[in-house]
């Protein structure tokens, strides 16, 4: 006997979204951003997406991020409530600082 397949209509089914935050924190203030992005989204498609670097131009699409506190790869994928965090150079080096510290408190 023969089989007949049925075509199926194809509906597109739209992507789960998530939210995460986007934060870069400067000394005097931080800028947070809120987003909503679709399941698969990595730390850097939520930075671009954020505008957070047109808002500084002291940031480049190859600064330091990281998730939750943890360094992690721009191609890291996102959950649910992740906090993308984009890192500021060091402009002092922490273990001078600590020496200078250590040095004044020895001065008092």
């Amino acid at each position: 006997m023969p089989s007949f397949a049925v075509p199926i209509p194809f509906t597109a089914v739209p992507m789960a979204r998530i939210r995460v935050e986007v934060a870069y924190a400067m000394p005097a203030r931080q800028h947070i951003v809120e987003l909503a992005m679709e399941q698969g989204a990595t730390a850097a498609d939520a930075l671009r997406q954020s505008g957070i670097l047109d808002l500084y131009p002291e940031l480049d699409g190859n600064s330091p991020l990281g998730i939750h506190g943890r360094v992690l790869p721009p191609d890291t994928l996102l959950r649910e409530w992740d906090r993308v965090e984009v890192y500021r150079p060091l402009t002092v080096d922490p273990k001078a600082a600590r020496i200078d510290r250590a040095a004044q408190a020895r001065q008092r």
